[in-house]
């Protein structure tokens, strides 16, 4: 899927009792996408199965909690995230997102694994979307993406420790 799509401000919706399914290999790679990803993403298996996770980024995403969320994994932790995605045609759809770690019988990590629900609607118009926007704009500001990562990732880091709890703990109270 292109990365150039254009985000056409639809809404893509799923049930609360589905479940979107995906594994990574350790680079980010699709090694299993359920039938409900497949369907949000409006990808085939075949268009899936190889193809980088970040082919569903969603540019309105911040840069910071990808990081947040990929430092979080590869230290062999589980992390919580709201997650906005990109379908292959430019719709978006929100999920919370819970991303683990897959480890061989050696205790090795060989992969990531994530469940995504339906988000709460009310956490993520009253403070997820303000946030994003914030992060966002944050990013905006720098002339070089890895300044305006940097300043971000400080922002969202400043805001969890004026809050005194790290991001899981911030992520599962609201």
């Amino acid at each position: 899927m292109a990365r150039d799509t254009t985000l056409t401000g639809v809404e893509r919706m799923f049930d609360d009792d589905e479940i979107i399914v995906s594994k990574t290999d350790l680079k980010g790679h699709l090694t299993y996408a359920n039938n409900v990803f497949l369907r949000l993403a409006d990808m085939t298996e075949k268009e899936a199965l190889g193809a980088p996770h970040s082919v569903i980024r969603n540019p309105e995403m911040p840069r910071a909690v990808f990081k947040l969320l990929w430092d979080t994994i590869q230290q062999g932790k589980e992390i919580f995230a709201y997650v906005v995605n990109r379908s292959k045609n430019g719709d978006h759809y929100w999920v919370l997102a819970h991303v683990t770690p897959s480890y061989d019988a050696s205790g090795n990590i060989i992969g990531y694994h994530s469940n995504r629900r339906v988000p709460d609607r009310r956490i993520l118009d009253d403070i997820i979307r303000p946030l994003y926007k914030d992060l966002l704009a944050e990013e905006a500001k720098h002339g070089n993406r890895k300044e305006g990562l940097d300043a971000s990732t400080n922002m969202l880091v400043n805001l969890l420790k004026e809050k005194g709890v790290g991001y899981d703990e911030f992520i599962l109270t609201l």
